[in-house]
């Protein structure tokens, strides 16, 4: 489940456990009013995030491109290992902050 936390002039989204085919275009939905009341300095926080799919890798890509469109911030917290592994395959750690979890 997706929740959005306001926490200074930062929005920062908590992901649930999986971004993948069934829920991906929710989680598109769920971040859409965090985009428009102001996202420019948006966190992703992944410390629940397990699984994700390439549709979920569509997603935080099309939701960096807005925010820096809006010449805002991005960035994703708490990343797991093995979503970080996926990250830096597909390229994303080139283009975008990706903090991985502290143990």
């Amino acid at each position: 489940m997706t929740e959005i936390l306001k926490e200074g002039g930062k929005t920062i989204i908590k992901t649930g456990s999986r971004i993948d085919t069934a829920n991906a275009n929710q989680f598109e939905q769920d971040i859409q009013p965090a985009l428009r009341d102001g996202g420019v300095d948006l966190e992703m926080d992944c410390s629940e995030l397990t699984y994700m799919a390439s549709s979920g890798l569509r997603v935080i890509q099309k939701t960096m491109r807005t925010v820096m469109q809006l010449r805002g911030k991005f960035k994703m917290t708490n990343v797991s290992p093995e979503i970080y592994k996926v990250l830096k395959m597909t390229g994303f750690t080139q283009f975008m902050t990706v903090e991985q979890k502290k143990d």
